[in-house]
């Protein structure tokens, strides 16, 4: 019995059509934020609009990008995911979990459901803004509220600035602001897991194979989601050692919200300054990409005037760990194998890409971008133009790391190099492929060509109209 309404008929609940026979939920969209605890968006959804129907949608947009299908990044979201629907289970709700054009699926849901808001986290990426601008306008069309929060980091977009309200384009200066601007209660926690009452609790959804999407299991390791203490108390004098566990390996768990970033602020305030400001390091970049998102270009115009070398077979050496240096060569070896690579050992790669090898950044961004399990694309084009001089706040173009003496300085007894090249030192292991002088002579030359051509040219043009 409907009280006089015929099963499938709709009518008006507000200024929207309302079909008695959908379920009537609000959802929370997750994305970057692959946890029900310390979640900001999902705690309002929660505290706010009550049966929520937690949903992750597998988006075609960026995986038929994917040419490899063992990809270690989609195996862990899956994971993720499945633990999370384990958790949810036991709450006697469920997580729906979606494959296709966030769009396309947005409109299903809406055929599907009577959904009463939408909440989401931020993201700073510029398809995520295109993508959530698109879906926003949708929702709105059919008069569902559109709410993001601000979760995946303390200080976001445009939030840290210049006294005259520039952004920052220099760390140093930014991470002094940053820290005038932080009180200890923006690193407070979110009680979005004292909140699960409040889930939508009726049918349970399946969670789709890696298979069904395309997809398959790897050989995934996936480092703890907890920094020990003892680690943090050292870090500053253990962080650029790579044969030693002397960093977090939190950089995974930050890129896909498995651990909250404010926890980490929590635990860095109370026993480390140095890990502190690696997390600042990481917002300096989120906020560079959220002002400059023309990332395909230098951040200095100039330097893309730099002649780089198109040497394909130079490349698929440095690609494999064949370039005949063993810092190089292990560090790539470590990326093929796991999807990671120490930083200290990613500067030493891409400086070497850039500037020995004199190959476009680009590549060297691109390769990473494939591989890196951690791949966050503000740090990572950061990272690379950094290293290539291009960027903000980046090494002189002139400074040229050694690669030999950055091994006998962070690796004096090869263990790092032994682990990952195990032919280093036998007839097997390859000769240089150049030699450090003359490729260092060779980049300045070529760097400072390339940015004299630029003056130059800007000259002829202010004379040209004076």
């Amino acid at each position: 019995m409907l009280s006089g309404v015929e099963a499938g008929s709709t009518y008006l609940r507000g200024d929207r059509p309302y079909n008695p026979m959908k379920p009537r939920l609000s959802i929370h969209w997750f994305r970057r934020d692959l946890r029900l605890a310390d979640n900001h968006g999902f705690f309002r959804a929660l505290s706010e609009h009550g049966d929520v129907l937690p949903l992750f949608i597998f988006d075609t947009e960026i995986l038929d990008k994917l040419e490899d299908k063992a990809d270690r990044r989609v195996d862990f979201i899956h994971r993720a995911l499945s633990g999370m629907q384990e958790e949810l289970l036991k709450r006697g709700s469920t997580l729906l979990v979606e494959h296709g054009k966030p769009i396309e699926v947005w409109k299903r849901l809406m055929e599907r459901f009577e959904i009463t808001a939408v909440t989401t986290n931020h993201d700073h990426e510029p398809y995520a803004n295109a993508r959530d601008t698109a879906v926003g306008e949708l929702l709105a069309a059919h008069g569902v509220p559109f709410r993001t929060f601000k979760d995946i980091s303390i200080f976001e977009r445009g939030e840290v600035l210049k006294d005259d309200g520039g952004p920052y384009t220099v760390y140093t200066p930014y991470m002094r602001k940053w820290r005038a601007q932080f009180s200890p209660s923006m690193a407070n926690a979110f009680p979005s897991g004292e909140n699960l009452h409040r889930l939508w609790q009726r049918e349970a959804f399946a969670l789709p194979g890696l298979a069904e999407i395309g997809f398959r299991p790897t050989d995934l390791d996936v480092p703890p989601k907890d920094v020990e203490d003892s680690l943090l108390r050292h870090y500053d004098r253990t962080r650029d050692l790579p044969a030693i566990p002397g960093t977090s390996r939190m950089s995974v768990h930050l890129r896909f919200g498995t651990v909250s970033p404010r926890a980490l602020v929590r635990q860095s305030l109370a026993i480390s300054d140095k890990y502190l400001n690696e997390l600042i390091w990481r917002e300096f970049y989120m906020q560079i990409l959220w002002h400059f998102p023309h990332v395909e270009r230098a951040f200095k115009p100039a330097y893309d005037n730099i002649e780089w070398r198109h040497d394909e077979r130079e490349f698929k050496a440095w690609c494999e760990g064949r370039t005949g240096y063993p810092m190089v060569d292990a560090g790539m070896r470590e990326l093929n194998a796991t999807g990671l690579m120490h930083n200290r050992v990613r500067m030493v790669v891409a400086s070497f890409l850039t500037k020995h090898l004199l190959l476009d950044w680009r590549w060297g961004e691109a390769y990473f971008a494939a591989k890196l399990l951690d791949f966050e694309l503000s740090s990572n084009n950061g990272g690379w133009q950094w290293a290539s001089g291009s960027g903000c706040d980046a090494a002189p173009y002139f400074r040229v790391f050694n690669p030999r003496l950055q091994l006998e300085k962070f690796d004096p007894q090869l263990k790092y190099v032994k682990k990952w090249l195990p032919e280093h030192g036998s007839a097997n292991y390859v000769p240089p492929m150049v030699v450090h002088e003359k490729a260092r002579a060779r980049a300045i030359a070529t760097y400072k060509a390339g940015l004299d051509g630029t003056r130059i040219a800007a000259k002829a043009n202010n004379d040209l109209f004076a």
